[in-house]
């Protein structure tokens, strides 16, 4: 059995301004790396014997925060970016509502879906559970995702998710479930 600790990325600009990140590529601001290094704190405790990480900075630099004190390497992996919002990212929820008055109601940005999403970060969970059996891993990703993996267990996915809060789910014999 594998168990992965699954957080968020810390705090960015565009979360304060409350812009759509997607894949962009925007770093942690101060907030972030002072919630990262509480990250680190809350952690300490814990076995991790592997940490990975979306390949967008601001999710690598917290897992980098995460990874330094213990000795350990960062890999990116693309497949655990938050989902790609297309013509919408950079763009305000305000602005969104008023350029897309569907977006109320309907999907949001012309990228992929959530399911797609869903999809690529669920197999990059499978692939780390394959390559690390047995073990207790750190994973840092985004809100998207960590909504996606709750779904998928059949906990409440849409609720918000802080910036560094940690979702502890199992994998074993291909069956991944919540553990908190």
């Amino acid at each position: 059995m594998t168990t992965i600790l699954l957080a968020r990325h810390g705090e960015t600009d565009w979360n304060l301004q409350r812009r759509v990140q997607g894949h962009a590529d925007t770093p942690l601001n101060d907030t972030g790396r002072v919630q990262a290094r509480k990250l680190a704190d809350e952690l300490a405790g814990e076995t991790i014997d592997a940490v990975f990480s979306s390949d967008l900075m601001r999710a690598h630099e917290t897992a980098r925060i995460v990874a330094e004190p213990r000795r350990l390497e960062v890999t990116a992996i693309r497949d655990l970016r938050e989902k790609s919002f297309g013509t919408w990212e950079g763009l305000t929820d305000e602005e969104i509502l008023t350029r897309f008055p569907d977006a109320r109601d309907g999907p949001w940005g012309d990228g992929e879906t959530r399911g797609e999403m869903a999809e690529r970060v669920l197999a990059a969970l499978h692939r780390i559970a394959d390559t690390h059996p047995d073990a207790r891993v750190l994973v840092v990703s985004h809100g998207g995702p960590l909504r996606a993996v709750l779904t998928h267990c059949g906990i409440d996915g849409d609720a918000r998710i802080e910036n560094c809060h940690v979702v502890r789910v199992e994998l074993q014999d291909g069956i991944l479930r919540g553990v908190d």
